[in-house]
């Protein structure tokens, strides 16, 4: 097995998929906030549209994972719980 240095689109991108949900939703949002403000350079709004969009593709599979876990209770004929299925399945 060759070990390959960290470049730095590995580096954040293992950074990024450590952070939790609410942790890389702030930084989405404060990356919004600095590239609205036009007050950075068109290096570094390349730079942050770049990460902006891996923070988003990460909070995007974040959630699918978490609506995939969630449970919805099913019930029988009686009227009482029967069971449970994957959320929005039939």
């Amino acid at each position: 097995m060759t070990d390959t240095p960290d470049t730095p689109d590995t580096a954040a991108a293992a950074d990024i998929a450590a952070l939790s949900f609410e942790a890389a939703m702030g930084e989405l949002e404060t990356i919004v906030r600095r590239l609205e403000s036009g007050d950075v350079s068109l290096e570094e709004s390349v730079a942050l549209y770049e990460r902006g969009h891996a923070l988003r593709a990460h909070c995007e599979a974040r959630l699918a994972a978490a609506q995939a876990r969630i449970e919805q209770v099913g019930l029988g004929a009686d009227g009482q719980p029967a069971g449970t299925k994957p959320f929005g399945e039939g």
